[in-house]
């Protein structure tokens, strides 16, 4: 049985990344474990406003920890409620230290990761994605399917593939991990230089690699702008469709990558990501 993480934030549960983390384990069979970064630097207040304001803080302090206690309390409880309900297998763990290396340490013994791409674990609101989420992909030791704040039913695979082993990576990882997605619609997108025909990169032998994994799938290959061709495809497509890319990769990239089009896709698309890297 595959394990799956779910991470939240227990001020503030996202019920998109639940539904997305349930729809995914009852369709691949797996163990969903629900991740509370319950970090000890992180409240929902400022320590130093509090300092500033009242004349016995410490006191305030302790009734806002209180609080907070309460307010994870509830978000653990409606975890375990809702796993109850699907009738999904499920564990809870509970982590205190700092959040982002919790969750580092949490990905080598596990298959995937599921979060909302506006997680950030800090008062100090950052666009998406957050200095948080780009540590987290960059460093993850399984593939993080990074999702977004409105849940829609996957209905369609697009695998993003431009040539670079990190892309064949992705699409391996999500075949393995997510085999019971194959029997849904697969499109291989690829975008080219001007200057260069219209066949896939390798095409023979991704082609022959595509029809093990995806042996009903369809391909796409256009030319010029990667950001911008891949931004058009995605823009005529449903709200359904899970992307799958190579991205975030230490040291050498895609060149897909080198400007951040993962990022842009978190930005502009309400689409799950499905993302993994080699090394």
């Amino acid at each position: 049985m595959k394990k799956f993480l779910a991470v939240f934030d227990g001020y503030n549960v996202s019920k998109s990344t639940l539904a997305y983390a349930e729809e995914l384990s009852i369709t691949a069979n797996a163990h969903l474990v629900g991740i509370f970064l319950d970090e000890f630097l992180y409240h929902s207040y400022s320590v130093g406003e509090i300092y500033k304001t009242y004349q016995k803080p410490e006191e305030v302090i302790k009734q806002l920890d209180k609080k907070d206690k309460s307010k994870r309390d509830e978000a653990v409880l409606l975890f375990q409620k809702s796993c109850e309900k699907a009738k999904i297998s499920f564990s809870i763990h509970r982590d205190t230290n700092i959040a982002l290396e919790e969750l580092k340490l949490e990905s080598m013994f596990a298959d995937l990761i599921i979060i909302n791409e506006q997680e950030d674990f800090t008062r100090l609101k950052e666009k998406a994605p957050s200095r948080f989420m780009k540590d987290l992909l960059a460093d993850a030791q399984c593939p993080v399917l990074v999702v977004p704040p409105n849940y829609n039913p996957i209905n369609k695979i697009v695998l993003l593939y431009d040539g670079e082993p990190s892309s064949v990576y992705a699409v391996k990882m999500f075949s393995y991990l997510l085999n019971p997605f194959k029997g849904l619609p697969v499109e291989v997108f690829t975008v080219k230089d001007w200057k260069t025909d219209l066949h896939l990169p390798d095409n023979k032998l991704m082609r022959e690699f595509i029809k093990r994994h995806f042996p009903d799938a369809t391909y796409s290959v256009t030319k010029g702008n990667a950001e911008e061709q891949i931004s058009n495809y995605l823009r005529e497509q449903n709200q359904g469709e899970l992307v799958v890319l190579g991205a975030y990769r230490r040291g050498e990239i895609s060149r897909w990558f080198k400007t951040s089009i993962a990022d842009f896709l978190m930005k502009e698309f309400d689409k799950p990501l499905f993302i993994a890297h080699t090394s």
